[in-house]
């Protein structure tokens, strides 16, 4: 007897991850249509944020002082080897500004804010509270998703700022103080080569990455597997395929964005 040409279809490999995308930038589409629509859960919102807040804020500011100084030091290294130490504070604020700010940012939303969401939506899930505000006509997607994405958005953007300010200055600490550097040299050439755009794209990242965080800790809490364990199970799978996306997301963002924005000159 012939297999069922659906079953067969099932079984492809690639057909599964596709019918994941799909569904994720389904739910994602969805948010997106449910954040101007009335009522807005400003409470639920305000909730979330907090929540986000104080679950990444110290780690973050925890992670950004040796993060920054690993760069500054290792740039510091590096142009005193070519002769170019004028350039450290340029090179390491940059680098801090661009990639590593809206990256830690990012890692912390996703693994301490996303997994949380998740977990919260999967036990709503698994609870059936999802199912009756269904029934009850009330969107789930409007009711609990969209306050916990915005929130991720809204802490994402303000934590990247953070991250920026203390890794720039955790980088000039050490490299002043660790490697005798000249304060005046850093701080000139850090002026010279910096331009706002670069602070524009490290924002623009930090919002994107907060929306994907929280649309894919959503998607996974609302399709656990069944009981506890496939909670557990759906965060776990959240927060690696939120990593994957983010650095994915990165690299095309940055591309582009050294495509079209000319690098800065003396």
């Amino acid at each position: 007897m012939n297999p069922n040409p659906a079953t067969k279809r099932s079984k492809t490999p690639g057909v599964a991850a596709l019918r994941q995308v799909g569904r994720i930038s389904t739910l994602a589409w969805e948010v997106l249509r449910a954040i101007p629509k009335r009522p807005f859960q400003f409470r639920e919102f305000v909730q979330q944020c907090w929540f986000f807040a104080s679950v990444t804020i110290l780690p973050t500011a925890l992670v950004a002082i040796p993060f920054g100084a690993v760069i500054a030091l290792q740039l510091g290294s590096l142009t005193q080897q070519i002769g170019a130490q004028s350039f450290t504070g340029a090179a390491s604020a940059l680098a801090i500004v661009q990639q590593a700010s809206p990256l830690i940012t990012a890692l912390l939303v996703a693994g301490a804010g996303g997994s949380a969401v998740c977990a919260d939506i999967g036990a709503r899930k698994i609870r059936e509270e999802i199912d009756a505000l269904e029934v009850l006509g009330v969107s789930p997607v409007q009711r609990l998703i969209v306050p916990r994405v915005l929130a991720a958005m809204v802490v994402a953007v303000l934590l990247n700022g953070l991250v920026s300010v203390v890794g720039t200055m955790g980088g000039y600490f050490f490299n002043v103080i660790m490697q005798g550097g000249t304060p005046g040299a850093y701080l000139a050439s850090f002026n010279a080569l910096a331009q706002l755009p670069d602070l524009w794209i490290s924002e623009i990242k930090a919002l994107l990455y907060g929306f994907v965080a929280g649309v894919i800790a959503a998607y996974r809490g609302l399709n656990p597997a069944a009981g506890p364990k496939g909670v557990g199970d759906a965060v776990n799978q959240a927060v690696v395929v939120t990593f994957l996306l983010l650095f994915l997301i990165n690299v095309v963002l940055t591309g582009i964005y050294l495509r079209i924005v000319p690098p800065k000159g003396f």
